[in-house]
């Protein structure tokens, strides 16, 4: 499957990053490179691009898409551990960073990644696929206690320990192995009448997505490191989804002030 990404806030990522020729930046969460294309454009031959993702299939598809430029050092891994990255390549300060978290267009599509509950999919959702940990072995070995938690905290779900505790019932019968699987676990787990707000399985897909890439406790930390590794007047752009997501990150920015 093509990767395409259509890239969230081009025109305003680019302008807040307010690019010099011949900076370094780095797009922490490179996906098919679309940011990173009009990042290059505004850069000179003595200009860099540093394009860091987890996901290999991200890596490949980005490397095509920027086939036509020289000045991209590519790397597989995870943007929490920028520091030791930029440390690594032998850089000391960049001058700006782009982070555009979440999950992309391309996992939710692509059928074996398992992160849509549209089909019936195995059930994997790992951003980085050489991890151990899936969807599947949180589903099916978690305790009741710690899905009902994850399910609450990261997917804000109220129904959360209904649908933890049948989790639990349906596993003790047959190991659950699709999206379908769980989906209709969930559905039977929220009551008709509050099943009016979209999906009713979107909360515990975000949910079980953020515990098996571990998207959320680093978040604030890592906000902070990308500040550290910024040039004088450098320039952050971090593009959220859910709440859980933007109160990090503006609690980093609060707490970095000044």
């Amino acid at each position: 499957m093509e990767f395409k990404h259509k890239p969230v806030l081009l025109n305003e990522c680019i302008d807040g990053l307010n690019i010099k020729p011949d900076g370094i930046y780095v797009d922490g969460t490179l996906g098919g490179a679309g940011h990173s294309k009009e990042i290059l454009k505004k850069l000179s031959s003595k200009g860099l691009l540093i394009g860091i993702d987890r996901d290999e299939e991200a890596l490949a598809a980005a490397k095509q898409n920027l086939k036509d430029f020289s000045n991209v050092k590519y790397v597989h891994g995870n943007h929490d551990n920028i520091k030791e990255i930029i440390e690594d390549l032998g850089i000391e300060k960049v001058d700006g960073i782009l982070l555009d978290l979440g999950v992309s267009s391309y996992q939710l599509d692509e059928k074996n990644r398992g992160f849509s509950y549209i089909g019936e999919n195995e059930l994997d959702m790992r951003m980085d696929k050489s991890q151990e940990l899936t969807a599947k072995y949180v589903v099916n070995n978690y305790s009741e206690e710690d899905l009902a938690r994850i399910i609450f905290e990261y997917g804000e779900e109220r129904f959360s320990r209904n649908i933890a505790k049948n989790i639990c019932i349906e596993r003790n019968k047959n190991e659950i192995q699709t999206t379908a699987d769980l989906v209709r676990i969930i559905e039977k787990s929220i009551p008709k009448s509050k099943q009016n707000d979209g999906h009713p399985a979107k909360r515990t897909f975000q949910a079980i997505r953020i515990e098996v890439n571990d998207e959320l406790k680093p978040l604030y930390n890592t906000v902070l490191d990308c500040i550290k590794v910024l040039k004088n007047e450098g320039r952050l752009c971090i593009i959220t989804f859910h709440s859980l997501e933007d109160r990090a990150v503006k609690q980093a920015y609060t707490d970095a002030e000044r």
